[in-house]
């Protein structure tokens, strides 16, 4: 390269750039040997770790016995309840027969309208809701 920044000069041929005069070798000629068939293939097959089998186990107004499937203890659900649908509607609907003095808020007050969430003791994790 000269110094004033110029590139160095080209071969041209009648005033088109000349092709290289043979392509690069490819990589298994280069190296030798046969280039791979596929993109992977595995040499072992897979070992295949613990199988786990999970079950669905059905969540009711109690608390239920179960193994966790985030921490996998052996556990007893811990329950919330919380005013579900039916809560809801009924207090819905008693405002509407006309009782506003707070009376639309009975039916957030009975087990019976409530939903029942489960979760985790141990670590937490949300395991479902039981409707009513």
């Amino acid at each position: 390269m000269e110094k004033n920044g110029n590139p160095p000069p080209y071969a041209w041929n009648n005033g088109y750039m000349q092709p290289p005069t043979a392509a690069p070798p490819s990589y298994s000629q280069a190296v030798g040997g046969v280039g791979p068939s596929s993109p992977y293939t595995p040499q072992y097959p897979p070992t295949a770790g613990p199988q786990i089998v999970t079950t669905v186990v059905p969540l009711g107004p109690h608390a239920t016995h179960m193994i966790c499937p985030s921490c996998h203890g052996e556990i007893d659900s811990a329950t919330k309840k919380k005013p579900g649908v039916i809560a809801y509607i009924a207090g819905s609907l008693i405002c509407l027969l006309g009782f506003f003095c707070g009376c639309c808020l009975i039916p957030c007050c009975i087990d019976s309208c409530m939903d029942v969430h489960h979760k985790c003791p141990n670590c937490g994790a949300y395991l479902g809701r039981y409707r009513r």
